[in-house]
């Protein structure tokens, strides 16, 4: 029996919630997803929780075990790497188009935002139970410097490839990195002054050169997190 439509949008929908818990970090790496806790928890039966669950398998999010059940995939350090390349040459398109479109508000904004990401997360780096948590909400999120580019960039199926290159990977990662780590804390709010400075002066080429280290750079740091707390062996 084929599912109805309802049932295929209940599955849908579900498959969308549980994904966004996994990619803002509500529930980490490596942890298992229960069947009847999230039955229980959205106050359902187990049947489309356990579609929801095979669909998000099929994207590589989770990883069904069997006795064990769901568990969220750690990602491979080498898969990161390749996938933050590809992102990187779409960022740097971004940029380029955005270098031309982008209003002198709209700089402002994102100058501004850039400082307070930067002045949030020294300040949770030097917070005692700050470990392992990442930053949100407020204007470090409003005109945040991708999201602007992004929509700035005028180019719709752009700004989808880069959508779904996001929904690749936990979104927190970047962010608890900004935390833990001081050194890439202090380059990422560098990189993000030079590329904003390549904007404001309408410098495409630049921006775009700019754009694509800083993401290259941010991607080997995520591996590297992802090394740090998996098993995984490197590819090569």
């Amino acid at each position: 029996m084929s599912p109805t439509p309802s049932s295929t949008a209940l599955v849908d929908e579900l498959a969308d919630r549980i994904r966004e818990m996994i990619l803002s970090g509500e529930v980490p790496v490596g942890r298992p997803l229960r069947q009847a806790d999230l039955a229980e928890q959205f106050g359902i039966s187990r049947t489309p929780v356990r579609e929801a669950l095979r669909q998000l398998h099929s994207t590589g999010l989770i990883e069904l075990h069997p006795h064990r059940g769901a568990i969220v995939r750690v990602p491979v350090p080498w898969e990161v790497r390749e996938t933050y390349e590809v992102r990187a040459e779409l960022e740097a398109l971004a940029a380029r188009r955005a270098a031309t479109r982008l209003s002198s508000e709209t700089i402002s904004r994102m100058r501004e935002a850039n400082d307070a990401l930067y002045a949030l997360t020294m300040s949770m780096a030097d917070a005692p139970d700050s470990a392992g948590a990442a930053p949100s909400g407020g204007v470090a999120n409003e005109y945040a410097l991708h999201p602007a580019i992004h929509e700035a960039a005028e180019n719709a199926r752009l700004t989808r490839m880069l959508h779904d290159i996001n929904l690749s990977y936990p979104r927190n990662v970047p962010a608890v990195l900004l935390v833990e780590n001081v050194r890439h804390r202090e380059e990422n709010h560098h990189d993000h002054v030079d590329i904003i400075d390549a904007l404001a002066e309408g410098d495409g080429d630049r921006a775009a050169t700019l754009m694509r280290a800083h993401v290259l750079k941010t991607g080997d740091q995520v591996a590297r997190w992802y090394e740090r707390h998996s098993d995984t062996t490197v590819r090569g």
